[in-house]
C-alpha cells in the first residue's frame, strides 16, 4: 500500500514538474509602463527606444515594457505617484520642483518621487515668425505666445523666463495654452505670433515650424542671472541651427539658449530588480540605445547620472555601484 502511494506521489510530482516552467515563466514577467510625451516629441521615441532594448532581451530580464504618449514631464510625474505608470520621462527641473513641493507642487512634495538615469540635454526653444517683429526675447509685448498646455513642462519653462525678466505673462502679451505639437500649425495658420517648446534637437515640430510658408526663426535666449539664481537646474546651451536650414536666422550657425536635462523617474513603491534590469538593460546596451534617435547619440554613462535632484531609486543605485559608476 505505502508504494502504491509512493508511486502516485512520485507521479504528481512529475506532473507538476512538466508544467512548472510555462507557470514560472508567465510568473517571473513584469509589465511596465513608461509615460513620454506627444508622439511628435522627442520623449515618445525615446521611451520606445528604451521599451525596446528591454523587450529585446526579455529572456534575460523578464520585463516586457510598453511606451505610452502623455501629456509629458508634469503628467508623467504625477502618473508615477498615482502608481499609473511605472516609470516617465521628465525634464529635470519638473523633477526638482516635484520632489521638493515648488512650483506645480508647491506644498506637496513627492517624496517617494526617484531618478533612474538622465537622458538627452533639451533646450526651450523660442520659435517666432520673422512678420511678427520679434527678434530678442524681450519683443513679445503685445504679441500671441504659446506658452504650453497646463501640466508641461514647456509652461513651466516659459513662465520661469518671463518671470526672471519681469514680463507679466498674463498681462504682457496673450498667453496660448496650446499643445507643443499643435503649436507649429498655428503659428503658420497666423493665429499665434510664436512658441515655446522644450526639447531635444533636432526636431520634428521644430522644422515644421520653420520651413513653413510662413517665415519662422528661433529666437536666442541670452544667459539670465536672475533665472539661475532661483533654479539650479537651468543652464546655458546651444542649438546648432544648422539642424534647421530653413529657419531665417539659419546662417548664425548656432543660437545660445537655456536647457536641462530629461530624466527617467520611477517610484520608490516600483520594485528594486525591475528597476535594476530596466537600468542594466539600457547601460551595458547604450551603443544601441545610442543609434535609436538622434537625441540619443551623444550619451555617455556619466552624462546619465548628471540633473538628477531625486534620490536614486535602490535599483538603479545597486546597478551603478557594481558598474563602477559610484561609489
Amino acid at each position: 500500500m505505502h508504494k502504491l502511494l509512493n508511486r502516485f506521489a512520485l507521479a504528481l510530482l512529475g506532473l507538476g514538474m512538466c508544467f512548472a516552467p510555462a507557470h514560472l515563466a508567465e510568473a517571473k514577467t513584469t509589465f511596465i509602463t513608461i509615460g513620454t510625451g506627444g508622439i511628435t516629441g522627442v520623449y515618445y521615441p525615446t521611451g520606445g527606444a528604451i521599451a525596446k532594448i528591454v523587450n529585446d532581451r526579455f529572456d534575460e530580464f523578464g520585463i516586457k515594457a510598453t511606451a505610452e504618449a502623455t501629456g509629458a514631464s508634469i503628467f508623467n510625474i504625477n502618473a508615477v505617484k498615482g502608481g499609473n505608470l511605472d516609470f516617465g520621462i521628465a525634464q529635470a527641473d519638473s523633477q526638482y520642483l516635484a520632489y521638493n513641493g515648488k512650483g506645480e507642487w508647491e506644498g506637496k512634495p513627492i517624496k517617494e518621487l526617484r531618478s533612474v538615469f538622465s537622458l538627452a540635454p533639451e533646450m526651450i526653444t523660442f520659435v517666432c515668425a520673422e512678420d511678427s517683429g520679434i527678434k530678442t526675447i524681450n519683443d513679445v509685448k503685445g504679441k500671441v505666445i504659446n506658452i504650453g498646455n497646463p501640466g508641461s513642462g514647456n509652461r513651466q519653462n516659459a513662465i520661469d523666463i518671463f518671470n526672471a525678466l519681469g514680463i507679466n505673462y498674463e498681462k504682457d502679451f496673450k498667453a496660448e495654452s496650446l499643445k507643443a505639437a499643435d503649436a507649429p500649425r498655428m503659428l503658420q495658420d497666423g493665429r499665434i505670433d510664436g512658441f515655446f517648446y522644450t526639447v531635444g534637437h533636432p526636431n520634428g515640430n521644430i522644422k515644421e515650424a520653420t520651413a513653413g510658408m510662413r517665415k519662422a526663426r528661433i529666437v536666442a535666449i541670452p544667459e539670465i542671472k536672475a533665472l539661475f539664481e532661483i533654479a539650479p537646474y537651468y543652464s546655458m546651451d546651444i542649438i546648432d541651427m544648422t539642424q534647421y536650414p530653413e529657419a531665417t536666422n539659419a546662417s548664425e550657425g548656432k543660437i545660445s539658449t537655456v536647457g536641462m536635462k530629461a530624466t527617467l523617474v520611477t517610484s520608490a513603491n516600483v520594485d528594486e530588480e525591475t528597476v535594476y534590469n530596466l537600468t542594466k538593460a539600457v547601460f551595458e546596451n547604450l551603443d544601441e540605445l545610442r543609434t535609436l534617435h538622434p537625441a540619443l547619440a551623444n550619451l555617455t554613462k556619466e552624462g546619465m547620472l548628471e540633473g538628477l535632484s531625486a534620490p536614486l531609486h535602490p535599483g538603479a543605485e545597486r546597478y551603478y555601484k557594481e558598474a563602477g559608476l559610484i561609489k
